[in-house]
């Protein structure tokens, strides 16, 4: 099986997603712990960090990614494209994540659309909701043509 970094093209210090759990043809579960000693955390609410929302929200979004490459022949951003974020709607945070904490990323493939997939994503600290979002990824060949 390819290597997350063989998958999609995000790197250190921003890629946010550690593991892939499982998969099926329309959903996918990963794994990210989130590290005290990362660079954001200095200025994120110093003396009592958090993890800022839009980097849960990116997590959860390079999980969809992680989907679409599967989905479209495993070969990854490397050779057959990027997934480019389109659309972002109904983000709810419920619950706040701390240096240390391990969150588990849901993502689901709810409907195909003209070249964009319709995707919904939910992320969990143990048994805690972090947040939900639905949001939509058109995935660009080299030459800016949508793979459906």
């Amino acid at each position: 099986m390819p290597t997350i970094e063989q998958l999609i093209p995000h790197r250190p210090p921003f890629l946010f997603v550690d593991e892939i759990v499982t998969r099926t043809d329309d959903s996918l579960t990963a794994r990210r712990t989130w590290r005290a000693e990362e660079e954001f955390y200095r200025g994120h609410y110093p003396g009592a960090p958090i993890t800022p929302g839009v980097l849960l929200c990116e997590a959860v979004f390079q999980t969809g990614a992680l989907l679409l490459a599967g989905k479209l022949g495993g070969q990854g951003a490397q050779q057959s494209g990027v997934p480019l974020l389109a659309k972002v709607e109904n983000v709810r945070f419920r619950s706040p994540v701390y240096p240390g904490d391990t969150v588990t990323i849901d993502v689901k493939i709810n409907e195909v659309a003209g070249g964009f997939y319709l995707m919904s994503g939910h992320m969990k600290n143990g048994d805690k909701r972090v947040l939900n979002v639905d949001f939509a990824v058109a995935w660009k060949t080299p030459e800016g043509q949508p793979t459906t």
